[in-house]
């Protein structure tokens, strides 16, 4: 392979997290909406208001197992009670009107039989005779499900940009919607680079590592509910970055690369992606991630991580893990900060906001933190069992013990309501 000499400064320009967000942002839609089968849609956004197209329910139903009858019903006699007519049950109607004096069995759900206007239920009665003997007496409407009392003809019952759940789905196969029209779930292509790279069911030769940070990104991926591809990794060499990048915008809505972005002379990424597409940022004043870069190729962004395993995986909860986000079209973007006193010292670092590894736990209603250990960012470890991130503002010196530092909780916080 042909190298370059070593460049001595980057070309390009060193931005806030904040200024690196927003070249994201504003470049980045939601995905064009899809119509897709209701079973499947859970947890995509609505890119469609969905207005009732029937009432719900359709009929005036009885709430109980009882009688239906009419309420105050002059024709009752006295001494038997109602004469006992029949029975109605749900699904199956018998539109047979009831008249004066008549009442008829009917269960939970089942429409009222014409006539009928109020339903009493079977423990306040007894039957003797063919009648019907009720132990005490109902106003207009008792028991009774209006038509449409749930959801009217008409109604907006969901708008555009809600999150389809449990109740969502629900409400729509009540409406007799089979499908939905909704912002479909991103597909992602993952891309490891690197020569010294094996498959964890390979033989290790001197100098070669395992690939570790390709199954870690596409799990991270499918656990958001995201279409994930784990590509084949590509060989330092020119003609194989390009034609890995190729291939993975071609079936892409957005790729996530890993490795190959720093300034070494087989670091291929940042070149690569400026002769096939734009790249909008290349370096963020982040502590781990520096070298993150952000490309688009036809239009499918590319996000370029470093090759450190937790510049990896932090780099997909601050950038990856949102930028899907605004692609399914949800929001909020990030999961939910907090303050959180610290149980022991920890440095700053002088230069770039610094996004260390923790473990938090909220006690009496105040959030405690300390480190999960040495923060390289070679050092996976320091990820096992992380469920918050420490956001360390630039400066000299550290912070004290019992001083409060703004905290991201991960989804491993089971007190804290953290949608992804």
């Amino acid at each position: 392979m042909t190298t370059q000499p070593f460049a001595n400064t980057s070309p390009y320009a060193l931005l806030t997290f904040q200024q690196a967000w927003e070249q994201i942002e504003q470049r980045l839609d939601a995905l064009p909406p899809q119509y897709v089968p209701l079973e499947g849609a859970g947890g995509l956004v609505l890119a469609a208001s969905v207005v009732a197209s029937s009432a719900v329910p359709p009929f005036a139903a009885s709430t109980m197992d009882g009688y239906a009858v009419i309420a105050n019903d002059p024709a009752v006699d006295t001494a038997r009670g109602r004469r006992l007519t029949g029975e109605e049950a749900a699904g199956a109607p018998s539109r047979i009107p009831i008249g004066p004096g008549e009442c008829r069995r009917i269960m939970t759900g089942a429409p009222l039989p014409p006539g009928a206007d109020a339903v009493i239920a079977v423990e306040d009665t007894r039957e003797a005779k063919g009648y019907m003997i009720a132990t005490l007496e109902v106003a207009h409407g008792a028991n009774v499900r209006p038509v449409g009392s749930d959801v009217a003809l008409g109604a907006v019952v969901l708008t555009e940009g809600t999150l389809l759940g449990p109740a969502e789905i629900g409400l729509l196969a009540m409406l007799g919607q089979a499908r939905v029209q909704v912002h479909p779930r991103p597909r992602v292509v993952v891309l490891a680079t690197g020569d010294e790279l094996a498959q964890p069911d390979q033989q290790l030769v001197p100098g070669q590592i395992y690939d570790s940070n390709s199954y870690a990104l596409a799990e991270a991926v499918r656990t958001i509910g995201c279409q994930v591809e784990r590509s084949h990794h590509a060989a330092d060499e020119p003609e194989a970055v390009e034609q890995a990048l190729r291939e993975a915008v071609s079936r892409a809505d957005l790729v996530i690369t890993t490795g190959g972005v720093s300034m070494g002379t087989r670091d291929l990424l940042k070149p690569t992606l400026e002769r096939l597409g734009t790249v909008h940022f290349g370096r963020v004043a982040t502590k781990p991630g520096k070298p993150l870069t952000y490309a688009t190729i036809a239009g499918v962004p590319v996000l370029a991580l470093p090759g450190n395993p937790v510049s990896t995986l932090v780099g997909f909860e601050m950038y990856v893990r949102p930028a899907l986000r605004l692609l399914g079209g949800k929001r909020p973007l990030w999961r939910p900060s907090v303050k959180a006193r610290l149980l022991h010292p920890i440095k700053r670092d002088r230069e770039r906001l610094d996004w260390q590894r923790a473990h938090v736990l909220e006690l009496d209603g105040q959030w405690q933190a300390r480190t999960t250990g040495a923060q390289a960012s070679s050092r996976l470890l320091s990820m096992v069992g992380a469920n918050g991130l420490l956001c360390v503002a630039p400066g000299e010196g550290q912070i004290a013990t019992g001083e409060c530092v703004d905290c991201i909780l991960l989804e491993r916080v089971e007190s804290a309501e953290v949608p992804w």
